[in-house]
């Protein structure tokens, strides 16, 4: 999926994203996530800081105060970010959802995938649904699975062929796991969730590699 595309469905999503939000109740902002450790609360935070993100010099802070651990630096950005007031953080999110500005050390390719899991992150664990085009997901996947260190373990696919049955996409060799691409997406970025929506040998296998 070439940039323009991807920014359109970044956009796209992010406004999704801030209208399921916009009508919770605040019991449901203190909903688990799919994202391990956050709440509905703090991958609200997330999305609406990655376009709006903190200065150079509160980045370093913070990811001195995390002594260099990229995923720790992130934790501590997004869980102060999430203290904000739940409208503000939906209104930082509408308001930014055409935003093109990127966070350091990061790309849009990044982003198309970051903000689709991050909206299915929200909608499963409520009951809700954001609808993703098979395509995006298809591109987001391509660039989660190449994606490891600092985020991901590089081996967490080994050794598994991911089969989408909605588009034609595939990753990898050896024991085969086959669903639709969304839930293959959530997969490649460890949401275990996802294994229920999903089917084949290679299921036991994956669940191992990204306990």
């Amino acid at each position: 999926m070439d940039r323009e595309n991807s920014w359109r469905i970044i956009e796209q999503q992010r406004r999704a994203i801030a209208g399921l939000l916009a009508d919770l109740t605040p019991a449901e902002w203190e909903t688990p996530s799919l994202c391990a450790d956050w709440r509905v609360r703090e991958v609200a935070a997330h999305i609406a800081v990655t376009p709006d993100p903190p200065s150079p010099a509160d980045l370093l802070r913070t990811m001195v105060r995390a002594r260099g651990d990229y995923n720790r630096m992130i934790d501590d950005l997004t869980v102060r970010h999430a203290r904000r007031p739940t409208a503000e953080l939906v209104r930082q999110i509408r308001d930014n959802a055409a935003s093109r500005r990127l966070p350091k050390l990061t790309n849009y390719r990044n982003i198309l995938f970051d903000t689709i899991v991050h909206g299915q992150d929200i909608a499963i664990p409520l009951g809700r649904i954001i609808e993703v085009d098979p395509r995006a997901a298809a591109a987001g996947a391509d660039t989660a699975a190449a994606s490891g260190w600092p985020v991901w373990d590089r081996h967490r696919l080994d050794g598994i062929r991911l089969s989408a049955t909605d588009i034609d996409w595939t990753h990898g060799s050896g024991s085969e796991i086959r669903g639709p691409i969304l839930a293959l997406l959530l997969l490649v970025t460890g949401r275990t969730a996802a294994l229920d929506r999903v089917a084949g040998e290679g299921i036991p296998r994956l669940a191992r590699q990204l306990a």
